[in-house]
């Protein structure tokens, strides 16, 4: 079984579009969303839309619980915050009850664990091998072996027994008697230096996990930002991928 992980789509319909697109050209048997639809782009409604539509199971992020006037978005940079109050006038009150129902983890698989930011809270970063080991301690008593995560835009690969993130092959190999922390990276807005959009699939049977990356009309996407009158630095970031 070969399920797509994605991840971060922030409201970039360009980069949500091809992502899918990709997605349906390699007939995975299942996508697993890791949340926030929304924030930084224009166009919630739109992405929110297509999750909905193809009903992929789908975790609240923190932008989305901010969009959805669930967190006070007090804590963002500024830029990110302008985003939240615009897209908070912006999305339809059906989207806006849709995102609020979601949940802030998923199982599959029995050992596959989904989270937005980390096991203990959808606002943490897991930026580098410490941050992860820091979040065993809630993998314990679970038969999890597998923790799928997002929120910082970076794909990464990390390992119980050892850290392998600097492995140069896209597709890495899982043994049963380890556990691993995997970030797909985002479709919507990569930070990794790598401006195209990202995504993983992960074979449950032969237990490896593909990093993946598309192309998408980034500028398309940057033009909608400036046109809505969003921060123009979140356009620049986009052609620059961090």
């Amino acid at each position: 079984m070969q399920i797509a992980i994605i991840a971060d789509l922030h409201a970039n319909l360009e980069a949500t579009s091809a992502v899918l697109d990709e997605i349906d050209r390699r007939k995975p048997d299942k996508i697993v969303c890791l949340g926030d639809l929304t924030g930084y782009n224009a166009n919630p409604n739109e992405v929110v839309d297509i999750v909905r539509e193809r009903q992929i199971p789908t975790l609240m992020g923190n932008h989305d619980a901010a969009v959805c006037g669930l967190e006070d978005p007090w804590f963002f940079r500024a830029a990110a915050k302008r985003v939240i109050e615009w897209q908070y006038e912006q999305v339809r009150e059906d989207n806006r009850r849709w995102l609020s129902s979601l949940p802030e983890q998923i199982t599959f698989r029995g050992h596959c664990l989904g989270v937005h930011g980390s096991p203990s809270s959808r606002d943490d970063y897991i930026i580098d091998w410490l941050d992860a080991m820091r979040q065993l301690e809630y993998l314990n008593g679970r038969e999890v072996t597998v923790c799928f995560f997002g929120h910082s835009h970076r794909p990464s690969f990390f390992s119980e027994k050892g850290n392998t993130a600097s492995n140069s092959t896209n597709v890495r190999q899982l043994h049963p008697a380890n556990r691993y922390f995997i970030n797909p990276g985002a479709v919507g807005q990569p930070r990794d230096r790598d401006p195209r959009a990202a995504f993983g699939i992960f074979d449950a049977e032969k237990m490896t996990f593909e990093f993946c990356r598309v192309d998408y009309d980034i500028d398309a996407c940057q033009r909608k930002i400036v046109q809505a009158g969003l921060p123009v630095e979140l356009a620049k970031r986009l052609s620059k991928g961090k």
